[in-house]
């Protein structure tokens, strides 16, 4: 396993207590939450950091603060960070509120996020 299986449980109960139905996508060795077909967030594990972060869509509006935080990343798969979206490091989500927190974050900005165009059938 790629990710860090405890906090996709601790994800899937938080989502289940906002009563959001979510679907799963494992993804490079990580896994995806999608709300509304929509990402909302993931887990991977950083070969730089050694450790799983939360990554979260969150848009521009709350990057400029979130990214302020000191637990928190940009978000940059190839050496170009990716606007509205940031990583967390583990002492950004290790309680409940903190992984409550940013899971509202995205949330708010999911209704406003674009939905990838979905892939043609071969």
């Amino acid at each position: 396993m790629a990710y860090d299986e405890f906090l996709a449980d601790r994800i899937r109960q938080l989502l289940k207590e906002k009563q959001k139905p979510f679907t799963e996508l494992n993804m490079m060795g990580g896994l995806c939450f999608k709300v509304n077909n929509k990402m909302l967030c993931g887990i991977h594990i950083d070969k730089k950091y050694g450790d799983s972060l939360l990554m979260a869509r969150i848009g521009e509006d709350a990057y400029t603060e979130a990214i302020k935080k000191d637990h928190c990343l940009p978000m940059d798969f190839t050496g170009r960070p990716m606007r509205g979206y940031i990583f967390v490091t583990p002492d950004g989500f290790d309680t409940e509120a903190d992984l409550s927190f940013y899971l509202e974050l995205c949330l708010a900005f999911n209704p406003l996020a674009k939905a990838s165009k979905p892939k043609k059938k071969k």
